[in-house]
């Protein structure tokens, strides 16, 4: 049966070998076996229950739960020449009526339907009927990190095990720490199911990390330098940032487009259809943006606030770079943003234990952060993969940074907050230390203490950089139900008592916006200067393609496929089917006109 397999993976999808675990993970299912199926985005997750729903027989449920991923999904498996559809809440009667008939005519190989959907007494009732290949659990992470207070019907679909018996079924996440692993495994009654972990690194992603400063100018100067005219997503954390830093990157001559929860609807889904069908679109979203956003040629993840967990921010910078090719994930963060996520847990309508377990989360974050290791080491050591050395493609990797025994400062800092009475910010305790009498210093009689002015010999940059790392290291906490003051933590009694030593990372003094320095970048996927009129004739061919059918231009072919062209030059459609991402099918659709545009370099039609 893996023989057939390997023959439906070359012949439709067009790829000449399985990767990883995919042909472990089909050879199961085609058995019968249950399994959790983790690996990282861009690894083929969708391969492993597509090409078992078109062998086993019966039809194939995807559980999926946004609209928009459906829709690419199942457009991409009509290009393919197999028979897809999707059942949502936002069909009309008379469509999703259409797709009833489909099914009951025995006229569809996959159905993707919501959660919300699947799980109505009739659906269940009407697909107990039916004859299923196979249950699919797409985004499953979404029982754990989403489902007590996003998506709650997710945590309903344990009830899959009993409605629809020797029925197998397969759960699939990018995103899943070992704890989160046995949540899916718990709520979805997984517990005969085998587990894949395909590994969780994207090596073509390249982290850094740095100081929030004027985050704005920060975010120009790394778009100008390095993804000028590429397509994007830039995550802030509400509506009302969302809003500025679209309008401002707009001034600026950026396609620049906001996407939030607040917007109407239909504009909502006009500026998503956009970043989709289009190229060079720059996304400012909060997290309601991007879980269903299946668009692989997204050069670069921005984060202009700090996301709420490690889970969160490998998720997140997962949808750059689907394609295989080199991306950015880029982020700033200071001691704001840890005092609004702490605010937004404590506020948070979820259980003791989930706002502990959230504190812990946004700690892990905060260590990352402020690490001088590795980037890719820390994050795939959360979720529970080890590195055998540094990644070499990363901030701290390709400029190291210095560290400095910081223990003098920080009981200087320590002793600040405890004599200034544990409910004063940041930037209040930067100005007792460095000796400035500002009015509200006068009002309180602080210029009066004994650590007033004790470090005016070091700049309110230097400053802040130590109150941050006591906080990343748990050695002061913030108080979030007022104004983020600061507080001793129990961790600090060692250090004020001389017991222990404290090693800080050597920031800089902040630079000015715009000015940072750019990392030299090897990129081994770009195209060749003498190739860019050929592919800029290839993606025109595609857009035209994509707009006579009214799918996205990715859905026709992706760009890594289009640089196989390139690379490869072939001359036949033998020579064509070789290349990665072609197919049987989409050969015979395109290959004679993108063959013509090989050899002639025009556009078609030209």
């Amino acid at each position: 049966m893996t023989g057939t397999a390997l023959n439906l993976l070359r012949r439709v999808f067009g790829y000449p070998f399985f990767r990883g675990d995919q042909e472990a993970v089909v050879a199961h299912l085609l058995a019968g076996g249950d399994a959790l199926v983790l690996m990282p985005t861009g690894g083929g997750k969708s391969l492993c229950y597509q090409i078992p729903a078109l062998l086993r027989p019966g039809l194939a449920v995807v559980v999926s739960p946004l609209i928009a991923l459906m829709r690419d999904q199942v457009a991409a498996l009509r290009q393919l020449g197999i028979a897809a559809a999707a059942l949502h809440s936002n069909l009309a009667p008379g469509e999703a009526g259409a797709v009833f008939r489909q099914v009951d005519e025995g006229a569809l190989n996959l159905l993707y339907v919501s959660p919300e959907r699947l799980l109505t007494p009739y659906t269940l009732e009407w697909l107990s009927r039916r004859s299923l290949a196979l249950l699919a659990i797409d985004e499953a992470h979404c029982v754990s990190q989403w489902g007590h207070d996003f998506r709650a019907d997710y945590l309903g679909l344990g009830i899959l095990k009993e409605r629809f018996p020797g029925v197998p079924r397969v759960a699939l996440t990018a995103t899943a720490d070992p704890p989160t692993r046995l949540e899916i495994i718990k709520r979805l009654r997984l517990d005969e199911a085998r587990v894949f972990v395909g590994g969780f690194d994207r090596p073509n992603i390249r982290y850094r990390i740095t100081i929030k400063n004027q985050p704005h100018d920060q975010l120009h100067a790394f778009l100008r330098a390095e993804h000028a005219g590429n397509a994007g997503i830039v995550y802030r954390l509400t509506r009302k940032s969302v809003e500025e830093t679209a309008s401002w990157l707009m001034k600026r001559g950026l396609r620049a487009l906001p996407y939030h929860a607040g917007l109407d609807p239909e504009l909502r889904q006009k500026h998503q259809d956009r970043f989709l069908n289009e190229e060079g679109i720059v996304m400012v979203a909060t997290i309601a943006f991007g879980m269903g956003i299946d668009k692989p040629d997204v050069r670069f993840v921005a984060h202009l606030d700090l996301p709420k967990s490690v889970e969160s921010y490998y998720q997140e910078t997962g949808r750059a770079g689907r394609d295989g090719l080199p991306a950015d994930a880029f982020m700033t963060y200071g001691m704001d943003d840890v005092v609004l996520l702490r605010r937004f847990i404590e506020n948070s309508q979820a259980e003791e234990e989930f706002r502990r377990i959230e504190h812990h989360k946004l700690e892990a974050l905060l260590g990352l952060c402020e690490s001088v290791e590795c980037r890719r080491g820390i994050l795939l050591r959360h979720l529970g993969e080890t590195m055998e050395a540094p990644c070499g493609n990363c901030d701290t990797c390709l400029e190291p940074i210095p560290t400095w025994d910081g223990t003098e400062p920080v009981r200087m800092a320590l002793s600040c907050i405890y004599r200034t009475g544990q409910r004063f910010g940041v930037h209040y305790l930067v100005d007792v230390l460095r000796g400035q009498k500002t009015e509200r210093v006068l009002s309180f009689q602080h210029h009066t203490l004994q650590v007033f002015g004790m470090g005016a010999d070091r700049s309110a940059a230097a400053w802040r950089s130590v109150f941050r790392q006591l906080v990343a290291r748990g050695l002061a906490t913030v108080d979030v139900t007022g104004f983020g003051g600061l507080g001793l933590a129990e961790a600090c009694r060692p250090v004020l008592r001389g017991e222990r030593s404290v090693l800080l990372r050597l920031d800089p003094d902040e630079p000015k916006p715009g000015r940072e320095r750019r990392i030299r970048r090897e990129r081994g996927f770009e195209t060749a200067e003498a190739d860019e009129p050929l592919m800029r004739a290839l993606k025109a061919t595609r857009r035209h393609l994509a707009k006579e059918q009214q799918v996205a231009p990715f859905i026709i072919f992706q760009d890594a496929t289009l640089q196989g062209m390139i690379d490869s030059r072939p001359e036949t459609l033998t020579e064509m089917e070789r290349i990665p991402g072609v197919g049987s099918r989409k050969l015979e659709r395109y290959g004679e006109i993108f063959l013509g545009v090989l050899r002639t370099g025009q556009p078609y039609p030209s």
